[in-house]
């Protein structure tokens, strides 16, 4: 039961891979107490969860959801997520949802895994409702778009059911101010199971066991970035300050790297430039800068978030390539576009 595997994780025992499965399925039993599950997810996190861990929770957790059915055709593109763990409180515009939206106007199959607000003012299922996106389509209708428009959204409470049976530990870990392994997980946990994937994470010392993990789960094209934000950071690359990046390539080797914007002649920001507000006020936001009107320091942050993601798509040979496209993608007035297309029943 969970009391043993508490009571190894105490004395600093990393756990296996059958006790990660074995984990798992008792923390998404209805049966046990809620305190039992926080009390070994408190456990892990105070010994600090290693790469293994977290990908044999990523699998156990990715067994366990909806897939949608996707096609043949679909499934031998490279399907792209962009997306960050979140946690960093910021409160930034959505970056990481505009950043899908012009990797999908440069044809790239984007399958964007997110949910709603948690620690922001709106999470990617906000902005995107207010959009006018459609965010809870059915597995088969979101095949369907995914397939057709280049671009689906996965709702994350739709296609894991098993998580209403952690919520609540994971609720009360976050009233005692306890992190806990879910704080990682969300971006690793895409039911359309994407080949090329961008993640942001809040603190520069996760990049490198992300990544690992990323690869472990068998992503061929991946990137996982943290950048600076004044004092603090950003799980996104930043215009405001050095960004660490951990990256690999079926076609070239793991290597981990720190990237100043300065070297892609962006103006130097500010915190304050890329603050967001609400699901109304980040959907403007958006607009603005797909279509081109905005053109200061947030679409400087999308840019350099887009060249990534076109990078790591594959569709770009570099960073400054993926940069120089995104902004024709925008003034083509392609993204407009493609938002239109989306947008449509």
């Amino acid at each position: 039961m969970l009391t043993d595997l508490i009571s190894r994780l105490a004395q600093n025992q990393n756990l296996t891979e059958p006790d990660t499965c074995h984990s798992v399925a008792l923390l998404t039993r209805e049966d046990l107490p809620v305190e039992q599950k926080a009390d070994f997810l408190t456990a892990l996190a105070r010994k600090g969860e290693t790469p293994d861990e977290i990908a044999g929770f990523a699998r156990a957790l990715r067994d366990k959801s909806i897939s949608p059915p996707l096609d043949a055709e679909t499934r031998n593109r490279e399907i792209l997520d962009v997306c960050g763990t979140g946690g960093d409180h910021q409160n930034t515009f959505n970056i990481s949802t505009t950043v899908a939206l012009v990797a999908a106007s440069a044809g790239v199959t984007v399958a964007k895994h997110g949910n709603r607000a948690v620690t922001s003012q709106s999470g990617s299922a906000d902005v995107l409702e207010e959009l006018g996106i459609a965010t809870t389509l059915s597995p088969e209708a979101a095949a369907l778009s995914l397939r057709v428009h280049g671009f689906a959204f996965f709702f994350a409470p739709n296609y894991h059911p098993a998580f209403k049976h952690i919520a609540p530990a994971r609720k009360l870990c976050a009233s005692r101010g306890q992190r806990t392994i879910f704080n990682f997980l969300g971006p690793l946990l895409n039911p359309a199971r994407p080949t090329a994937q961008l993640i942001g994470v809040p603190d520069s010392a996760l990049c490198e066991p992300i990544a690992h993990v990323l690869q472990s789960l068998g992503i061929r094209r991946g990137m996982v970035v943290s950048g600076r934000f004044g004092p603090g950071a950003i799980d996104e690359f930043s215009t405001i300050g050095d960004n660490t990046v951990s990256e690999f390539y079926h076609e070239r080797g793991f290597t981990t790297s720190t990237i100043s914007p300065v070297d892609f002649r962006f103006q130097p920001a500010v915190p304050a430039d890329l603050k967001g507000g609400g699901r109304e006020a980040n959907a403007n936001i958006i607009i603005q800068i797909l279509s081109g009107s905005d053109r200061g320091p947030k679409r400087d942050a999308v840019l350099f978030n887009s060249g990534a993601a076109l990078f790591v798509a594959g569709v770009c040979k570099s960073l400054t390539d993926g940069i120089d496209l995104a902004a024709e993608l925008i003034d083509s007035g392609k993204t407009t576009a493609k938002l239109k297309a989306l947008r449509e029943p």
